[in-house]
């Protein structure tokens, strides 16, 4: 389990999307096929992944953990160090797995991104016990093994990685740290003189930047509730600061804010004429709904279903310049599209909003600047929902 992930693909792939095309190939790069080889509840699992994809099951099939292997992969893809993405590696380990002759457990995960280049596969593969380490790395595209590290000396904490030159020598080698992602590293290593080397590095951005555009959210409504600081009004994951992020988008932009408050009108209880957002003389900024008869409701009084529904919606409806995202800087966001990653897509909230979320998601993963992954306990009313992937792990 802990060798180098193999070339080829060695799990089933789930609803496989048609290969890409030159005329078809998406201008943005994104995640369009998520592999949990050897994590955690998961064994030999291939998800594919459309605009909205949502995890679907009973509680303990994994929705949470194929979005956790997600986020790991987005954050490595980033440049963040092993040990910050995985603070507790053995719980990423599969149940049961028997330690070999080395006394060594890992995990395996890994993804593959469609783009300009076409599909490019990143496999991964963790030791976490004794030491947290990767010990192999594979990135490949058009069956080409563009990028291959390999564990030489257990007692250095670098791999001997071979990189695709096709110039008077057909690899390049060097050493790599164990502690982060190859794939991020490469532009700092390969040259790009030759046509060899400037295929490894388009194939190695085009991974990078449908990695790094993620914004994974689960709104916590006992911290939304109190009145916040203000500061710089970006949106953390669990949205205690969303007063403050409305006190900004309110006046940023008034098109996409009439937007929001049509959704909240959509899918909180009473009238809603506007969402406001309000400085407080003690210091720091509470939200309001405006019921448009002189009553103004405060968030602290909404219910935890209404105040993730507002959350959700938010997010949905505005992007990395207001979301707490780390993007490819030097990437113009035309060429990005930000991945929402949501636990708990559905939770408190009653049929009416789990529809409207939906169908907002919908709307906005349709134009292509935005995806969607959730995790939803119920995913029956996805049905109705045109573009909206399903992964039932219960079945």
């Amino acid at each position: 389990m802990l060798a180098a992930p193999p070339a080829a693909p060695d799990v089933p792939e789930t609803a496989p999307a048609a290969p890409s095309t030159p005329h078809t190939r998406p201008d943005r790069p994104s995640i369009t096929r998520l592999r949990l080889s050897a994590f955690a509840g998961h064994r030999g699992a291939a998800f594919a992944l459309g605009p909205l994809t949502l995890f679907a099951g009973p509680s303990g099939s994994g929705k949470s953990t194929a979005l956790r292997a997600y986020e790991a992969l987005a954050r490595l893809g980033g440049g963040a160090e092993l040990g910050e993405v995985f603070p507790d590696p053995a719980a990423c380990v599969p149940e049961g797995a028997r330690p070999d002759a080395q006394r060594r457990r890992g995990f395996r995960i890994g993804c593959t991104a469609d783009g300009p280049e076409g599909p490019v596969r990143l496999d991964l593969a963790v030791q976490a016990e004794p030491e947290l380490r990767i010990v192999g790395e594979r990135l490949t595209a058009g069956g080409l093994v563009l990028l291959e590290t390999a564990l030489r000396d257990p007692s250095r904490s670098v791999v001997q990685a071979a990189w695709h030159t096709a110039g008077a020598s057909p690899v390049t080698r060097g050493p790599l740290p164990d502690d982060r992602l190859g794939t991020a590293l490469l532009p700092l290593r390969v040259a790009g003189k030759t046509d060899g080397q400037r295929q490894v590095l388009a194939a190695a951005e085009q991974m990078v930047i449908a990695l790094r555009s993620v914004f994974a959210c689960d709104p916590q409504p006992p911290s939304m509730r109190a009145p916040v600081p203000a500061g710089g009004g970006r949106l953390l994951r669990g949205c205690d600061n969303v007063a403050d992020v409305l006190w900004r988008t309110r006046t940023e932009c008034a098109r996409r804010h009439g937007l929001l408050v049509a959704a909240v009108r959509a899918g909180c209880a009473g009238p809603v004429a506007e969402l406001l957002a309000e400085p407080l003389p003690g210091g720091g900024v509470r939200g309001l709904l405006d019921r448009g008869d002189g009553r103004r409701t405060h968030l602290g009084l909404l219910g935890d279903g209404e105040l993730r529904y507002l959350a959700l919606a938010l997010v949905l409806l505005t992007g990395p310049g207001v979301l707490e995202v780390d993007t490819a800087g030097e990437v113009p966001a035309a060429l990005q599209t930000l991945t929402v990653l949501a636990d708990g897509f559905d939770r408190s909230l009653d049929p009416r909003q789990a529809g409207e979320l939906l169908r907002l998601a919908a709307r906005m993963c349709e134009r292509g600047h935005i995806r969607l992954v959730g995790a939803v306990s119920d995913a029956s009313g996805a049905a109705e929902v045109a573009g909206a992937t399903v992964v039932d792990l219960g079945a």
